[in-house]
């Protein structure tokens, strides 16, 4: 049986891309997008991949009729953290999270992609702003474009939530004062070009992000890995398959990363790597990138409350319903 793989080029998963790391030998076709969403798009809506990488909120939204089509494996190819993600327009008045009480703000995508339910979350426990005391406006981020189609646009209750205006993207409206504030997984290219009327909310936020995995332990967790659940009817023992390709991928990527302090990581291009190496060294522990349930479930089970705060789940789900059955105790 051939596995079909839908997945992100990252550092976590290159060595299944490039063929170094297999799937415990079984032949496979692993293929990648452009953008994260064409690969969500053609798994949720085309069920094209007998596995695939999944934002969390798009498999917590195939929940929403029911049993969802899918199930998950506790390998996350994909983490960020979110103070970063949160741009405003200089002339907003927005010089401290509260600021953003009574202002208007854009999502990419969807209300409630990953990114925005973090920095929402956060937002809410640590400095008391709740999204129904903002307006969001959903769009494109540099260019104009609809709101996902392969998933339900939920619009919770007491929260006002509209579409960009036709031919205007998240990123042009920023610029121009037309939004006050955006949240996006990726940074709007006027702020990549130096705009002064775009700036980040938090300008130090490595600070104030290494502050909160001190305080917390938490390193937001982007996205799972899932399998059509037909496709582990036929194969019962592909969960565990998939699962240990991609902790062999992601293992090895580690090691490009210890084995690389030796020559200082001339494999990249970045300046200094090493020296942040060394400070990230004394914050995380040796696996700073933990696949599994034990390591991430205090992470996993704060994405899933906000997922319910913030109006998105009809009810909080649990780990115990996202993932196959054999690895809860992982």
């Amino acid at each position: 049986m051939n596995v079909r793989v839908g997945t992100m080029p990252y550092d976590t998963t290159q060595a299944l891309i490039d063929g170094s790391v297999t799937f415990d030998g079984t032949p496979a076709t692993v293929e990648t997008a452009d953008i994260a969403s064409d690969v969500f798009r053609r798994m949720v809506r085309g069920r094209e991949f007998d596995a695939a990488e999944l934002g969390l909120t798009v498999y917590l939204r195939t929940f929403d009729g029911g049993e969802s089509p899918f199930v998950a494996i506790p390998a996350f190819p994909a983490r960020v953290f979110r103070h970063s993600c949160v741009f405003v327009n200089t002339a907003s008045g927005i010089s401290r999270p509260q600021d953003l009480a009574g202002k208007t703000v854009g999502e990419f995508g969807m209300y409630g992609q990953d990114s925005g339910i973090w920095i929402k979350g956060i937002l809410s426990d640590d400095y008391g702003v709740t999204p129904d005391q903002c307006r969001w406006v959903i769009g494109g981020l540099d260019r104009p474009m609809p709101p996902f189609d392969f998933v339900p646009q939920t619009r919770p209750a007491g929260v006002h939530v509209e579409e960009a205006p036709p031919g205007r993207s998240l990123g042009a409206m920023l610029e121009a004062g037309e939004i006050d504030a955006l949240v996006s997984s990726n940074a709007p290219q006027s702020f990549l070009d130096g705009s002064p009327a775009v700036a980040r909310l938090f300008p130090d936020h490595e600070t104030v992000e290494r502050d909160y995995f001190r305080r917390t332990g938490i390193f937001p967790i982007m996205h799972t890995v899932v399998l059509a659940k037909s496709a582990v009817a036929l194969r019962p023992d592909l969960a565990r398959t998939v699962y240990n390709g991609y902790l062999a991928a992601k293992n090895a990527g580690l090691e490009r990363y210890r084995s690389g302090r030796k020559v200082y990581q001339v494999r990249t291009m970045l300046p200094w790597a090493n020296a942040l190496f060394e400070r990230n060294a004394e914050l995380f522990p040796d696996d700073w990138w933990p696949y599994g349930l034990a390591a991430n479930r205090t992470a996993l089970d704060t994405f899933l409350r906000y997922h319910f705060e913030q109006g998105l789940s009809a009810r909080r789900l649990t780990c115990e319903e996202l993932f196959a059955p054999e690895f809860l105790d992982t």
